[in-house]
Order: C-alpha cells, then structure tokens, then sequence
C-alpha cells in the first residue's frame, strides 16, 4: 500500500519577512512542554529545583541545542564546508541542524546549569533525557512536512512516495524515527522513572536514553538515505551509525557507574 505524500507547505504562517515554520513550530512546542512536565517529575523525583528554577533553565537548553546542534552539524557533516569558510558556521538561516551536535550541547548546558546551583547534574539530566523524546518526535514529523531526512527506496507493502523528489516508493523513515525514539522511547522512560522514582537513584534514566535512542537510530539509519555529500562510509555505515556508537557506549558506561555506586 503506497501513500502519497501530502502536500504541505513548510511556512505556517507568513506575515511579510516574518515566517512561522513547522520545523521552528516543532523546537517550540518540544520546550515547553518538556519544561512543564520537567516541572511535574521534578516535584516526584526529589524537588530539587523551584519553577522559578526550571523556567531559567529553559533559556540554556535552548542555547545549548541550537548551538550544539548547529555546530554539529557544520563539523559533523559540512566540515570542507566549514573549512573553506568558517563563517557558514553562522549561516543558520541555511538550514541544518544535527540531533547528536544538539545532544552534546544540552549535556554541556546541563552540567553547567547544575554546577551553577550546586545540584546534582544526573539529577537534572535524568528529567531532561525523560521529556527529550517528546521534541524528537515533534522535529520528525516536521522533517515528514518538510519532505527532509527521506527514507530509502523499498518494495515494503507499506510505503511513502515524496511527489516532490521522485515517484518511487520510499520507508517513512521520519514516521519510523518520530515512533521508536519520540512515543516508544518516552514510554520506556517514563516507566522505569515510575518504578525507581522513590529509590533516588540518578543517572540510570539518563544512559537508558543514551542506549536506546543509540539503537532505535542505528537501526533506522538502514532504512534512510544516507546524506548524499557523503554517502555511505565503507559502503555500509552512515555518520548518524558512527555518532550513535560513543553515546550508547557512554550509556552503558553511566549506567555500570551508577550501579557501582550504589554497590558500595
């Protein structure tokens, strides 16, 4: 069973130089919800923060993914582009972000805030990595409207034809992405959160966000048309495969930590 693509302009709303995207849309909504429920868990989890707390927050996470993820993705995947003008950096308003560069930058922004108010930082991010999955799936089905991140070719019963880009039938690959690692990986999390809540044992959640988003994305990778600039490496493996390799070990590394921890 084919489905077209439906054909959805990428600007909401424009009011002269002003536009209002779906992409722009999704950041949004990813923030503040995930702040109200940060707000919601925290008071469960130990209440370390005051709102007042959790609001100024808001500022870092957003400077630290829009910062990390567009640095990201300059050096991640635009590096001769970034090395023949180092400016493109800044060129923001040309599109490109990079989820892992974006990863990097709430974890700096993070420990930061936590050290500022001498809390603890697996604390804060075990709330962080609960609510992350709800802006991954808003960005995906954006990347859907936008006709970004396109799946590979496939002769699947179930399939997407981008009108846009060609007629052949294509995987979801967003639709797969905004379900493993938006609905199913909240869900994973918010359960284990439930059932160690009242143990006050911080980092656990944090390296399962790590490990499964790790694998939901290398997994997905293989249906994904790999970024035509650089293709496949050894003919096998995308980059989003080689970023996902460090954060699920660093996931497991947490977490044997943790239990560490609490052994002794």
């Amino acid at each position: 069973m084919n489905f077209i693509q439906p054909s959805i302009d990428p600007v909401i709303l424009s009011m002269g130089f002003i536009e209002i995207r779906w992409y722009s849309l999704a950041y949004i909504l990813g923030f503040l919800l995930g702040i109200y429920i940060i707000k919601r868990l925290n008071v469960i989890y130990g209440n370390q923060y005051s709102n007042k707390n959790i609001d100024s927050f808001l500022i870092w996470t957003v400077l630290g993914v829009i910062i990390g993820g567009r640095t990201g993705y300059v050096i991640f995947y635009q590096l001769n582009e970034f090395l023949t003008n180092p400016f493109y950096l800044f060129e923001i308003w040309n599109g490109g972000m990079s989820f892992h560069g974006g990863l990097m930058g709430i974890i700096i922004s993070t420990l930061i805030f936590a050290k500022i108010n001498r809390k603890s930082f697996f604390y804060l991010s075990d709330l962080v990595s609960i609510v992350a999955p709800i802006g991954l799936f808003f960005g995906r089905i954006a990347n859907f409207i936008n006709t970004e991140l396109i799946g590979r070719p496939t002769d699947f019963y179930i399939s997407v034809i981008y009108p846009s880009i060609d007629n052949i039938p294509r995987h979801p690959s967003q639709i797969y992405e905004a379900f493993l690692e938006g609905i199913i990986l909240f869900l994973i999390l918010l359960i284990y959160f439930y059932k160690i809540k009242k143990y006050k044992i911080y980092g656990v959640i944090s390296g399962l966000f790590l490990i499964f988003y790790s694998i939901f994305r290398f997994l997905i990778e293989y249906v994904r048309e790999p970024d035509l600039h650089l293709g496949l490496f050894f003919n096998f493996i995308s980059m989003g495969q080689i970023l996902c390799i460090p954060f699920f070990i660093f996931g497991i590394l947490i977490i044997q930590n943790v239990k560490q921890k609490k052994n002794k």
